[in-house]
């Protein structure tokens, strides 16, 4: 019998073998008692309203606290972290509180409109970016090519020599 399909039978009843124990498993017919499996208990569900009332409850805490930072240090993460950690914590125990994961779509939308409304203003300088130096330029293009032109000498050569072994 060829190998191959000596292998190919072997993995056929591997897989008829694997498929009778599970099914087997999965089967009441062993048990002469048959129970009702146990009722899975139903996971809540997301209550979107409520997280939504939670985000805005944290959200007002975090602006009244940013109301006693002068608007000029909004852009300085020193002067609000603690503030900013309390935000986040308190959205993130609300949403667990009521069986939401976090972050949520729901969650990060509020996040991202609270930062629109803080730290819109908060963008770095534009950077501009300069072509490097002529000589950095050349340098940075020469060096592949002679590579490229030092691997393509080494296998003709390699080649040309194995010739001559043969």
């Amino acid at each position: 019998m060829d190998t191959n399909a000596f292998a190919v039978f072997k993995l056929f009843m591997i897989g008829v073998l694997v498929n009778s124990w599970t099914a087997r498993g999965l089967t009441a017919t062993d048990n002469l008692n048959a129970e009702l499996p146990p009722h899975r208990s139903m996971v809540p569900l997301c209550n979107e309203t409520h997280l939504l009332w939670n985000m805005e409850v944290c959200g007002e805490g975090f602006k009244r606290e940013m109301a006693h930072i002068d608007p000029q240090y909004w852009c300085n993460l020193t002067h609000f972290i603690s503030q900013y950690h309390v935000f986040t914590l308190c959205t993130e125990s609300n949403a667990v509180k009521i069986n939401c994961f976090w972050p949520n779509p729901l969650a990060e939308s509020y996040i991202i409109r609270i930062h629109k409304h803080f730290f819109s203003n908060c963008t770095m300088e534009r950077i501009i970016w300069v072509d490097p130096p002529d000589d950095t330029l050349t340098i940075l293009i020469l060096i592949p090519v002679f590579l490229t032109l030092a691997m393509i000498a080494l296998v003709v050569w390699c080649s040309k020599r194995s010739d001559i072994m043969a």
